[in-house]
C-alpha cells in the first residue's frame, strides 16, 4: 500500500466513525424528540383534568426543544455526506489536521471521538480557529487568541 492509499484509509476510517457518531446522535435526538411527542398527545376521552393538560402541555414544549437537535443532526450528516474527503495538504471543509497531538476534522462540529485509536473532534468550518488556520499547510503556524499553533500533518 503506498503512503498515498495508507492516508486515504486513514481518512475514510476517521469519516467513517463521524458519521456513525452523528448518526447515532442523530437516533438519540429522535428518540427523545419522539418520546416527548407521545407523552404530549391526550387520550381519547372527552374529559381532561388540569395536571393532564399542564403536562401535555410540558412534554409538547420539550418535543418542540427537541425538533432542533433532530434538524441540526440532519444538516451534519447532509454536509458529511456531500463533502469532499480525498486527502489534501490545505486545511479546507473535508481536511483531518493534527495540530502536535490535537487532531481536529474541519466540517461540523462534534464531540470528542476515537478512529483507530486516536482521538478527534470535528469543527465547524465557521468556527474561529479553522478560520485561522484555512488555506495552510503541514509545518505552516497561525495564531489564535494570541497562541502562535504549529500544523503538524494535513490529510
Amino acid at each position: 500500500m503506498t503512503a498515498l492509499q495508507d492516508r486515504a484509509a486513514r481518512k475514510a476510517a476517521i469519516v467513517a466513525r463521524l458519521m456513525q457518531l452523528e448518526q447515532d446522535e442523530l437516533a438519540t435526538a429522535q428518540a427523545h424528540h419522539e418520546s416527548f411527542l407521545a407523552d404530549a398527545r391526550l387520550g381519547g376521552r372527552e374529559g381532561h383534568d388540569r395536571d393532564e393538560l399542564v403536562a401535555s402541555r410540558e412534554n409538547a414544549d420539550l418535543a418542540a426543544a427537541f425538533d432542533h437537535p433532530v434538524q441540526a443532526h440532519h444538516a451534519k450528516i447532509d454536509a458529511i455526506e456531500n463533502a469532499d474527503f480525498s486527502v489534501t495538504d490545505t486545511v479546507r471543509p473535508g481536511a483531518v489536521i493534527d495540530l502536535g497531538g490535537r487532531h481536529l476534522v474541519a466540517l461540523v462540529s462534534t464531540g470528542p471521538f476515537e478512529a483507530e485509536g486516536v482521538s478527534y473532534m470535528g469543527i465547524s468550518t465557521a468556527s474561529p480557529i479553522y478560520q485561522a488556520m484555512q488555506g495552510l499547510r503541514a509545518g505552516e503556524t497561525f495564531t489564535l487568541n494570541t497562541r502562535e499553533i504549529t500544523i503538524e500533518d494535513v490529510m
